[in-house]
């Protein structure tokens, strides 16, 4: 659990959560004929259910459940494990990934206050343990739709970079940056269309998986901080 704390601006403790509200009901307004077209293609391709829902860590590291559209199948081998990640992703869920329109639900979030428009973004409960004390200063803000991190590189960037993005935001949170944020993702997602594949991976390497690959850390050390998640896990 972060316990350090950090200056919060009068806009990050006054203005944001009510810009939050006001851009997510816009999105869900505006874009609900979207959100319609888009569930009714992932209930023909995938099936059901139509949204995927993920344990992540969010402010002061509470756990809340993420809303994304399906981008994979739920295929299992004969031992009933799921497939890995690059078989169960499909052409259509690829698509859906490298326009960012599987993340359209998490307007949702921001709308109930688990999650802001901008900040950094939400891991994964396993990739949580494995950051320094200093690196979960980045739970001391809510995560974002958006963030530093996703306008500057993205999955092309490795962890310690994104993550250090991370704490750049959280340094000096202010509307301006989020506006220019805003702007800057459009470009990404929506012009030049950047997904989430990270070379020849499916989906976003794991920070334990990356840290252990680079013998930044040893298997006894990765196993004991994978226990630590599943723990946390069980405990929500």
């Amino acid at each position: 659990m972060v316990s350090a704390k950090r200056k919060i601006g009068f806009y990050e403790k006054y203005i944001k959560r009510l810009f939050d509200i006001v851009c997510s009901l816009l999105a869900i307004i505006v874009f609900g004929w979207l959100y319609a077209i888009i569930a009714v293609l992932v209930k023909m391709k995938l099936g059901s259910p139509v949204l995927f829902t993920q344990p992540r860590p969010g402010k002061d590291e509470k756990i809340f459940k993420m809303y994304k559209f399906r981008s994979m199948t739920d295929e299992r081998d004969e031992n009933g494990a799921l497939l890995p990640d690059e078989a169960r992703l499909t052409k259509y869920g690829k698509w859906l990934r490298s326009t960012s329109l599987d993340e359209l639900p998490e307007a949702f979030n921001i709308l109930n206050g688990t999650m802001s428009v901008i900040g950094p973004r939400p891991q994964l409960v396993k990739d949580l343990v494995f950051m320094t004390p200093e690196q979960r200063m980045r739970h001391t803000a809510k995560p974002g739709l958006s963030g530093l991190a996703q306008v500057n590189g993205r999955n092309d960037i490795s962890w310690e970079d994104k993550l250090s993005w991370d704490l750049k935001y959280i340094e000096n949170i202010t509307f301006i940056g989020d506006i220019k944020i805003i702007f800057a993702t459009v470009g990404k997602a929506f012009i030049k269309h950047e997904g989430i594949t990270e070379g020849d991976m499916a989906t976003a390497e794991d920070f334990g998986d990356y840290l252990l690959s680079r013998g930044r850390i040893g298997k006894e050390e990765y196993d004991l901080k994978q226990a630590e998640a599943e723990e946390k896990l069980k405990n929500i």
